[in-house]
């Protein structure tokens, strides 16, 4: 099983935006860190959900356990639905790339077990600005 930890920060709301993805398990050792551009910290944090999964899709897993601090990211793919029209295509994309596994969990997590993800998205930022 791979353990996909993901998170995203953005300097203001909308403002200069990243994205960090960890992958460990089965032998993997991933560390994604990208700048996406201006946007908002829930676009962001479907933004790097997506590429997390599309990641993990990549190492030809199975079973695949997503851990984010994003309650509306977790509440999305459990409730298979968003409120906010601008979160559909990101939830629709992120549902089609989970059914691709044969087991596929999301879990909520606090920020201080997602510091990792965190690091990399904040690393980005600031790799931009520099």
């Amino acid at each position: 099983m791979l353990e996909v930890y993901i998170d995203a920060a953005s300097a203001g709301n909308p403002g200069p935006s990243g994205i960090g993805i960890f992958i460990k398990g089965e032998g993997h050792h991933v560390q994604i860190s990208e700048y996406i551009g201006q946007t908002n910290n829930h676009i962001a944090e479907f933004t790097a959900l997506v590429r997390g999964l599309e990641e993990a899709q990549k190492l030809g897993t199975s079973i695949i356990s997503v851990r984010s601090d994003s309650k509306v990211v977790v509440a999305s793919i459990e409730k298979e639905y968003v409120k906010n029209e601008e979160f559909k295509p990101f939830l629709e994309q992120a549902l089609k790339l989970a059914s691709n596994f044969d087991l596929f969990f999301i879990k909520w997590i606090p920020d201080g077990q997602n510091k990792a993800a965190d690091a990399l998205a904040r690393k980005a930022i600031l790799k931009e600005k520099n």
